[in-house]
This record gives structure tokens, sequence and C-alpha cells, in this order.
């Protein structure tokens, strides 16, 4: 644990606090686009660590949480058709639609299976010749390359009966979205560690310039998410936007030009529709014509209601920045892990999961 240790060293964290405090003559306002930045922050203190000049803000970083209902509602349909089989990563089995979870429908027979990989799924649609296996993707640019290297297989082996229901969706738009939508006011932003992993930092270069906002990429370890804020504040401080790399053991410039190529070779980039956000450009992927036999929208028609949302749930504004988990009346209420109202305490990267669990705010 040597190498993990070196980024919890709490000589350094009194170093980097120090470093941050210095630099903090002015009020900043910083977000963390990213839900693993979002319980590392809460689970390691880290918000009590920042002078009262520096306020730290969460974003819509959680790909379970900006699921918006009516997407949720799709994939429950789709699970009660008969002869399908839907696969999915374990935060989604709990999430609430509009009136029902795939928990619910699991229960009620539907055949919904947990999965640790795309590649998991693919060999439940070879083991399962005489029915349809749907993999629900979700998530950002991080997991967008497995689900395209999972078709890619599919093709290659020449199955008919694997699909995927694509609900993924791309970071700088929405950060574009937030930062013109003017609703709140940023100074510095926390780019995602794990997303710029593949994209890299160029693509932040034009929100840079256009917003004259700090950006710097930020791994997950306590120190890395202090000096990343500290070169923030350096950059605010002098008045010097620009796009850093904190988190240079795992991020390139460029990015993973490979997982890149294989997403656009999947994917066509459209509209995105976002909990709490709504419709953003740009922001959404879907299967590219070439492959539209493995697309389940294009194979199964799925009728829903129209979506509704929670009376009470706050998720979209959290998911905004311009609530936190504790102004929600639900918040440790009726709304819980064990029981949860809204997306955003479902997940494990969800804003009011991680205030929940580790910030203390429950009582």
């Amino acid at each position: 644990m040597k190498y993990i240790d070196e980024f919890r060293d709490a000589a350094l964290v009194r170093s980097l606090v120090q470093r941050i405090r210095q630099r903090s003559n002015r009020s900043a306002r910083l977000m963390e686009f990213c839900g693993g930045h979002t319980v590392a922050i809460y689970r390691n203190g880290l918000r009590q660590l920042f002078p009262p000049t520096v306020e730290l803000l969460s974003g819509p970083g959680c790909p379970i949480c900006v699921t918006p209902n009516v997407d949720i509602d799709k994939v429950i349909s789709l699970s009660r058709i008969p002869g399908v089989i839907i696969a999915i990563f374990g935060d989604l089995m709990k999430v609430p639609g509009s009136r029902s979870s795939l928990q619910r429908a699991k229960a009620e027979g539907a055949d919904v299976r947990i999965v640790y990989s795309t590649m998991d799924a693919v060999q439940i649609a070879r083991d399962n010749h005489d029915k349809s296996v749907v993999f629900v993707g979700i998530g950002f640019e991080t997991t967008a390359p497995t689900v395209a290297a999972s078709v890619v297989q599919a093709q290659r082996e020449g199955m008919k009966n694997y699909f995927v229901l694509s609900l993924h969706k791309l970071t700088p738009p929405v950060i574009r979205a937030l930062l013109s939508s003017g609703e709140v006011n940023l100074d510095g932003i926390i780019c995602p560690g794990h997303v710029s992993t593949i994209i890299g930092s160029e693509p932040y270069e034009p929100i840079v310039r256009d917003f004259r906002i700090a950006c710097v990429i930020s791994g997950f370890e306590p120190l890395d998410i202090l000096q990343a804020s500290y070169m923030l504040m350096v950059q605010i401080e002098e008045e010097q936007p620009r796009i850093e790399i904190a988190y240079r053991r795992a991020v390139r410039p460029e990015g993973n030009r490979e997982a890149l190529a294989l997403m656009n070779k999947v994917f066509s980039i459209g509209l995105g529709v976002w909990r709490g956000i709504g419709g953003v450009a740009h922001s959404g992927l879907k299967l590219s014509e070439e492959y539209r036999d493995f697309d389940a929208e294009v194979k199964f028609e799925v009728t829903t209601d129209p979506p509704v949302e929670h009376q009470g749930c706050l998720c979209g504004e959290v998911l905004r920045g311009v609530k936190v988990p504790t102004d929600c009346q639900l918040f440790s209420d009726s709304c819980t892990p064990e029981h949860p109202v809204g997306p955003c305490m479902v997940s494990s990267e969800g804003s009011c999961s991680a205030v929940y669990l580790f910030g203390g705010a429950h009582g």
C-alpha cells in the first residue's frame, strides 16, 4: 500500500492546506464534476480543511443520478417484455423511476441481472440464444469505450440477440451548459479524473477560453484533490485561467486515442437529456448507423406513461449545484440509502449518499 499511502501522507496534507490558505486571499467557488471526487472529498473530510473563502460545490458527476426518469422508465418497460434479459451495473438496480424500479420489476418476475463488465453481458447472450439481452449503457466517457467494445465483439461473432440501450453522456458539453446558464457562478473546476483518462485535457481548452475559468484535472486521493485545488487557487489569484493536469500518472493531454477511436466508431453524438438540466446538445451517445442492428431502441418498441418526478426531491437542483443535499426536506428522513426517493441517494457516487454516509449531517 506504499503507493497509495504516499497520497494520504498527513504532513503533506497539512503543507498543501497551508499553501491553499496562503493563496485564498479572495473568495472562490470551485466545483467538482465527478462523483468519485465528491465521495473522496466527503469521505476524507476535505471540506473542513479549506478556508472560509473557498467554497466547494458538487456538480452533475454521477452518471446514475443524471439519468432522468423518462430513461429509467424506458428500462423498466424493456424489462417487462417477455424473453428479454436486462443486464445492468449494480447501482442502477434501486434507482426509482416514475412509478417503479428495476428492483421491483425483478421482484415481479423480470429477468434483471447485475454484471461487472460489458463482456459479462455478451456472455449472457451467448448462453441464452433464445432470449434477447439488453445491456443498459449508463455512464460518461469512462465506460462508453467498454460498451463500444462489447458491440464490436457481438458483431464479430454475428450475434443476433445482444443489444445496447445507450444512455451515455459526454462531460464537456454539460460543463458548458452549466457555465452558460449563469445559475451558479464558478471560479474554478476540478475536472473529472476517470473521464479525462479517456478524453485528455484538450477538450477543456475551449471551455477555459470561452468562459475564462480555471480548470485542473485531479486524481482521487486526498493529496490529488488538494493539489488540484491549490493549482486552481494559483490560477484564480493570478487571474490566468488555463487547463492543467494534476493527475499525470493517468492522464495525457491527448487522452486515450484507441478508446476514443472505438467510441467514435460505434457511437454518434446527439442530444443528451440530463436530470435537472434538460436537453444538452452534443452530450448524448447513440449507436451509429453501422451498428443499428444492436440498438435496443431500434429493436424494441417501448411505450411509457409520461414521466413524473418525486414530490419534494431536490436531486436535480443538487446536480446543478444550486442546492446541497441537506437543503432537501426528504434528506435522511424519508430518503435514505436503504429507502431512496431520488437517485442522488442511491448511487455510490451520489452527492446525497456521500453526505449521508460521510458528511455527518444526518445525525
